[in-house]
């Protein structure tokens, strides 16, 4: 039989604050990161982002590691995780890409593992994974830890998602034609487009209950992950594919789509994610269940999205509250889905978060809560 795993700490480091806390109050508050930003070492001309615009790297710190680092201390806090017993799980699309625009080209933390290794062995982890699978990273990463620890494998994981702003991401998505040149509105009728972002989250996994203390937690359900083989950056036009996702998700859960509150969706913004977003909820019997984005918050924030979206949803399901969708104003997909529009007080006990990402990857995940 699986071993329950649940989550025990988390932390956000993004433009809307220092500590998960902070985000998910700023987000109450309706507030965003997303802005006009300038930085010629990323583009000529101004453009819309959430940008940390106070990390500066240093000579032995890029950005990228300054912000993973201070993820990892705030979110591992007191807590004492036997090393040889704890996977460190290191989600992220470019790693510290922008090094490509230095001197320090030939730098060896340019490579994913090698900077993975870095930060494992600065905290003190003997063992350490990469998780790159475009959008989907996040989510994936918390999949493959929970499934480490359910097997036995390790009884505590670290899942780390992070990335940051650089000439070689922004340059790629305008080259998509991807970008909106104002704030993003998933969902909406008038959506152009995507709004890139950077942030670093972290939760830390565990199988052993007495580290939940007295507060009400959350646990780890089921999961799926699917690929639509539909094109190298187009989604699947029909949304069956992520609808198996959710529906494997839902099936090793033992759950029933009625038996979800709330639904965290990737909501790019996009014409293409949407609508395909859209089509799946339809496909796996939740249409009506009330869904957000929290692009309009954070922008896309590639291989962070997935935790950081994760942590603020699961603070939503412990305070019984559905974050609205910032940016939605007039419905604009084919399909009907219940895009929560306002904060809301509702009783919560499970929630699903998705996700999709280029080469047609997509991943769900149930998240439960547990009053201890």
């Amino acid at each position: 039989m699986a071993r329950a795993v649940w989550s025990i700490a988390d932390s956000i480091i993004s433009p809307l604050g220092f500590t998960s806390e902070e985000n998910y109050s700023n987000i109450r508050k309706g507030l965003s990161g997303v802005k006009s930003t300038s930085n010629p070492q990323w583009n000529a001309n101004s453009f819309m982002a959430s940008a940390l615009e106070t990390l500066t790297s240093s000579d032995a710190t890029t950005r990228f590691e300054q912000m993973a680092i201070k993820a990892l201390e705030t979110a591992l806090g007191s807590h004492t995780l036997p090393s040889d017993k704890t996977i460190f799980i290191l989600s992220t699309t470019k790693g510290n890409i922008d090094l490509l625009d230095s001197e320090e080209a030939d730098h060896p933390r340019i490579h994913l593992h090698a900077v993975a290794a870095y930060l494992a062995d600065k905290f003190g982890f003997k063992r350490n994974i990469v998780v790159s699978n475009a959008c989907i990273s996040g989510v994936l990463a918390l999949i493959i830890a929970k499934r480490f620890l359910e097997g036995g494998a390790y009884d505590h994981a670290v899942v780390l998602g992070a990335d940051v702003l650089s000439q070689f991401v922004v340059s790629g998505f305008q080259s998509l034609q991807a970008i909106s040149a104002s704030p993003c509105k998933p969902f909406d009728a008038n959506r152009t487009g995507i709004n890139l972002g950077e942030a670093a989250g972290v939760m830390i996994l565990s199988t052993d209950p007495k580290m939940l203390g007295s507060k009400s937690s959350v646990r780890l359900l089921g999961s799926g992950v699917s690929n639509d083989a539909n094109h190298i950056s187009g989604p699947s036009r029909t949304g069956e594919e992520l609808a198996q996702a959710i529906a494997q998700a839902l099936k090793t859960s033992e759950l029933t789509p009625d038996d979800i509150d709330f639904i965290s969706a990737h909501g790019t913004a996009t014409v293409y994610n949407d609508e395909m977003e859209a089509k799946a909820f339809n496909y796996a019997g939740m249409s009506k269940i009330p869904l957000n984005s929290l692009k309009g918050y954070y922008g896309h924030t590639l291989g962070a999205a997935g935790v950081i979206e994760t942590i603020i949803t699961i603070h939503g399901l412990l305070q019984n509250e559905l974050i609205p969708t910032r940016g939605f104003d007039t419905f604009g997909v084919p399909k009907e889905i219940n895009v929560c529009s306002q904060l809301q007080s509702k009783p919560l006990k499970r929630i699903l978060k998705t996700a999709s990402g280029f080469g047609g990857c997509n991943a769900a995940l149930v998240v439960e809560k547990v009053n201890q």
